[in-house]
This record gives C-alpha cells, structure tokens and sequence, in this order.
C-alpha cells in the first residue's frame, strides 16, 4: 500500500493509503478531551469508517466541536429509537421533539405505555446493553424505493414520506444490529462511544439528558427554562392545529395547493400571540413605563417591536421606540474582548449611567434630550430629539441586553415589562431528526445580509459562531426573566427562504472552510419543496428576510 505524508492534528504523519480514519484515531485520541466522533480532511467532513486516499490535513472532533456535538446527539437518539422499537415494537412510535439547553425532549406515542420512570428504567437499560455490546453502526447505501420499503417494515411512516419528495435515486440508511433508520448528517463509528447519557420524566414526555461540552464524562444537573419549555409545548400544539409535524407534512401541503391557507393561519396566530402582550401591557399601563425587547440575530425583533406598536396604538397607548445602539459610549471608550478587538456586544459597550439618567427622568415626567450614535465619526451626538411622556404613553427599548437587570439597574422593577423573542423552530425533518433554531435563524441572516448588506454567505457563516458566543453571554442567560416570550418562527418559512439561500450557499468554494456548513445547509434545504412567497404579508416577521416589509427594517 502507497504511504501518503499528512499533517495529522498539526502533526507530520507516515499513513498508509486506505486505512480508516477510525484507525487513525486511535493514534490521536489524546489530542481530544473525549471520544472522538468525527474526522476533517481538508474542508470536509469524513466519517470514521471511511477509508483515507488524500493526503490533505486531518483533524479530528470530539464533542466538544459543534460538529462532534451532532454526532454524539445523532447516535444516542439512534440508541433510543432501536431500544423503543426493540422493547415495543410497532406499537409505540419515538418522536424527537426539540432541544432545550443541549438536551432533547422526547415522547413516545403508543395506546398502551405509560411514560414514567419504570419505562424510562427500561429504556435506559436496554441502551446501556447497546453500549455495552459496542454495536458497529454502519451506513448502507439502497435505491429509494428498497429504503422506503425497509421503512415501512419498521413502522415509520413519516421517513416514507420524506422520502418520498427525495430526488436522488439512492439513500443512505444507518443499521444496528439488524434496525435501520435514516438520519440527516454523519453517525458514530460504534455504539461504545455513546455511553453518557440519561433519561428523566419532562412535561408530558422525557429528557435525554446530554454530557457537557467541557467534560464529556459529565451530565450537568438539568434545570428547566420553564417559560422556554412552555413555548415549546405550545408550539407543539400550534403544529397540530395546522396539520404540519415535519417537511413532509409541510411538502403535501404544497402539493395540495393548500399554502396559502397555511401562512393566513401561521401569520394570524402570530397577530393574536402579539394582541395577547400588548393585552398584558395594557392591563399594567399605570405602572409600565417601558417595554424591554430582546432576542438572538434574526430573530425579527424590528418587524416585532413595530406590530407590538400598532397593537399597543390600537389599545390606545401611544409608544416612543428608543434604540439602545444610540447610546453607544463613544467608540475609542468601546471595551475589548480577550483577543483585544472591540467588543460592540458588551453591556459595558453601553453608557449605561446615562441611560438610566435619562430613562428616570423620562418616567417621572421629564422633557429629555435624546442621543443619536453617529457611526462614522464613532460618536454620540444631540440633535434636538425630545421625549416626554404623557399620560397613556409608554417606552418600547429594542436591544441585546433588555433582558439584562443591569441594563436598567435604577429603574424599578413594576415600570418595566420584558420581552424575549426567538425562531424557536416548530418544525422537525421527521420523527427523529429535529431542526436546529440555530441552523433556521442562520439562514434567514444568510438572505438578509445578501439582500440588503451585499454579503456572501461565506462571510455570514464565517461570522456566525462569533454572533452565537455573544448570544450565549449575553441573551440566553436571561430569557427566564422576560414577562412574555414570543416565537417568530413560522411553520412555512424554509419553504421560502429555500429559492433565496440555496444559491448562495451553492457559491461557497470547496476551498473554504466554510464549505463544511454550505454543504450541510444544501443538504438540509433539500428536503422542502421550494414555495413562493407571493401570499405573505407585507408585515409579516418574514419579509423583514426576503423584503417587502412595510417596515422600516
């Protein structure tokens, strides 16, 4: 056999051509911190069993990458679908909800079972004994029509329809131990190394409870975001209103002609959310003097904060919006991150004894002059804006930090009313693959930049993890805070979206190492049939994506 000469995790290396990258691993195993789960020669991403015949650099994942992560996530949930279908057979059906806080909330359809802690004892034991057995998982590759008939021998009929609206003619399933399922992106190499785990009881389904990125050994205790998971569930119920579990439901749909109907219900669920809080506001306007909203990149605060607007006017509640970016400290007083750039998404970016200054003023009834941030000289200037509240007036202050006590430390708690909003996404790819709110937010971000800021999609993905850090600092800590959380995700959108992302992100080179997400994208939207968005409206929280809003976004 040829020996090819690679750059293995920084590390000149003599490998013989056609050994697996499982094989190699073993070598690197110590150069990560737990199991690893994945390799990446060059700008892809290579599974365990595949053999190696290039010599480009190599580095390989635990879960600590985010790649590792979803691996890791995958092969647990292919240990617990094989445990249910083992245990019970046709007569239970696994869905695999959503995630919360790392972890994947899950629940069991079946007349017969009970979800309690004997079945999840049951259940836990049996994936232990896959662990135990170190069960190979390998993928096969079928013709469509083979891989649709071994899914309908196991019962899963949301995998046949998906796969029906499939356009390749071949699909890849994954077996264990004589169970097949399909999975969308790269499985484990065995089941030995998926053995930290568990399951606890969780409203009415169960948790599968993930190891820390930091320590792969390790489950963090689980504390529930109550208000998050709240959403969740109601999202839930919103998908059964509509008639859409997953893509396929949501492909039928479109075949039927029925997509229209589908954002008019999506959309008019959004304006009765968005009444409800206005409602909530309203019925403590002789207290609230400010509404806080908050929320990740992409996730509409702007068309939100402008129908929370109209719907407060329509109360008879006249707002002021105050943007946060206008009271920027002046830029050469910007602080710096650990790598010594400046840090825009700091609270400390903030003047934040000014704000409170003038926020106290405003609320007592004060005629306050207003900054205005001037970009391009990076300094805050006065230009003769004032605000003075009247009597059924109110404050709406859009911002990453609104949901941040420090923000508005001075301002006492019963004037202030907080909102947190996400694309927290209601729909799944099938009963066992899950879409990421992440990945969907990622894709709006991904068209509105190219549509309305000129930027590719390489440079949106570039950027992404860094945007995502920020969020993790700065807004998810304090989404329990908020007094409402509304969900800006739609059930349609990636229909949608779908004509305006893919092309970009087929313009990302194989070169670049931002090749690896444009490629999974690709893959992920392949699964929708492609819908126009003729029939949204113009003041839909999609439009602030694709265009046309009525608003200034």
């Amino acid at each position: 056999m040829e020996q090819l000469q690679i750059n293995v995790m920084g590390k000149s290396t003599m490998v013989e051509e056609g050994i697996t990258y499982g094989a190699l691993a073993k070598d690197f195993q110590d150069f990560c911190i737990g199991n690893i789960m994945v390799a990446k020669q060059g700008n892809r991403l290579r599974e365990l069993r595949s053999a190696i015949h290039e010599s480009e650099p190599i580095s390989f994942f635990d879960i600590s990458d985010e790649e590792g992560k979803r691996i890791y996530h995958r092969g647990v949930s292919f240990l617990l679908a094989k445990a249910v279908w083992d245990l019970y057979g046709k007569d239970a059906a696994l869905i695999i909800e959503h995630s919360l806080r790392g972890n994947l909330y899950c629940e069991i359809v079946s007349e017969n079972l009970t979800i309690d802690n004997v079945l999840l004892k049951r259940l836990k034991e049996k994936m232990d004994e896959y662990v135990k057995a170190n069960l190979p998982i390998v993928k096969h590759t079928f013709g469509k029509h083979k891989a649709i008939g071994i899914m309908k021998e196991q019962c899963m009929q949301d995998k046949v329809e998906l796969l029906r609206f499939r356009r390749a003619s071949n699909v890849n399933l994954y077996e264990m131990d004589g169970f097949y399922d399909y999975f969308y992106g790269y499985m484990p190499f065995s089941t030995g190394v998926l053995g930290v785990f568990e399951l606890i009881l969780h409203e009415s389904g169960f948790m599968i409870c993930m190891p820390s990125t930091l320590n792969p050994d390790c489950i963090p205790p689980f504390v529930n975001p109550e208000k998050i998971s709240a959403v969740f569930m109601e999202q839930m119920k919103w998908c059964k209103l509509m008639g859409v579990a997953n893509v396929a439901d949501l492909n039928n749909i479109l075949v039927r002609g029925e997509f229209g109907e589908l954002i008019r219900i999506n959309e008019a669920l959004h304006e009765k959310k968005i009444a409800q809080i206005a409602d909530q506001i309203f019925h403590r306007i002789d207290q609230v003097k400010m509404v806080l909203i908050a929320g990740p990149s992409s996730s509409g605060k702007t068309s939100f904060a402008n129908r929370l607007c109209i719907q407060l006017r329509a109360l008879g509640v006249r707002p002021h919006k105050i943007s946060l970016d206008d009271y920027f400290v002046n830029r050469d007083f910007t602080p710096v991150d650990e790598q010594g750039n400046k840090d825009f998404e700091s609270i400390y970016a903030l003047d934040l004894k000014q704000l409170n200054e003038d926020l106290k003023n405003i609320i007592v009834g004060d005629r306050v002059e207003m900054p205005s941030f001037n970009f391009l000289t990076g300094m805050r200037e006065y230009k003769g804006n004032y605000i003075q509240l009247d009597q059924d007036e109110i404050l709406v202050i859009e911002g990453i930090h609104g949901l941040n006590d420090m923000l508005t430390s001075e301002i006492p708690k019963e004037n202030k009313f907080k909102i947190f909003i996400n694309a927290i996404t209601q729909l799944n790819i099938d009963d066992h693959n899950r879409i990421s709110t992440s990945d969907s937010r990622l894709i709006r971000r991904m068209v509105r930049d190219n549509q309305f800021r000129g930027r590719d999609a390489a440079a949106t993905i570039e950027s992404w993890n860094m945007v995502k850090k920020g969020e993790e600092e700065n807004i998810f800590p304090y989404q329990e805070n908020a007094d409402a959380i509304f969900n800006s995700a739609t059930i349609y959108e990636l229909s949608v979206l779908k004509q305006y992302a893919e092309p970009l992100l087929f313009a990302v080179d194989a070169s670049k190492p931002e090749y690896i997400t444009a490629k999974r994208l690709i893959k992920f939207l392949g699964y929708f049939l492609a819908a126009p968005g003729l029939e949204i409206p113009n003041n839909s929280l999609i439009k602030e994506f694709v265009g046309g809003s009525c608003f200034k976004v």
